[in-house]
């Protein structure tokens, strides 16, 4: 039940904007962040994609867009996002690595 009512809270359409403004902020932050030393421009970039991601129907199709044109970088920010969707395209494609185990 506990998860129920946190998708209802995530979905109401207040909460989903606040958090696209949040992501569109931590993304033009990153590059202020990264000036200093270490990786934080990196991980708040990371966040900030996420978030974005997650809210936006029109982000999500440009990122498809951008993992067709550059499957290999596509394939990392996968990767670096914890996406469901990388887990599950790598399982594939060591299956089909691997071949028929006769």
């Amino acid at each position: 039940m506990r998860g129920e009512k946190w998708r209802r809270f995530i979905d109401h359409p207040v909460v989903e904007w606040t958090l696209f403004a949040v992501g569109l902020v931590l993304l033009i932050v990153s590059p202020l962040v990264g000036a200093i030393p270490g990786p934080g421009g990196i991980v708040v970039a990371g966040v900030g994609l996420a978030l974005v991601l997650r809210t936006s129907i029109w982000a999500k199709r440009r990122y498809v867009k951008f993992k067709r044109w550059q499957p290999k970088a596509g394939r990392w920010t996968d990767w670096a996002l914890r996406r469901p969707s990388a887990r599950r395209r790598e399982a594939l494609r060591k299956a089909a690595d691997s071949g028929p185990s006769d």
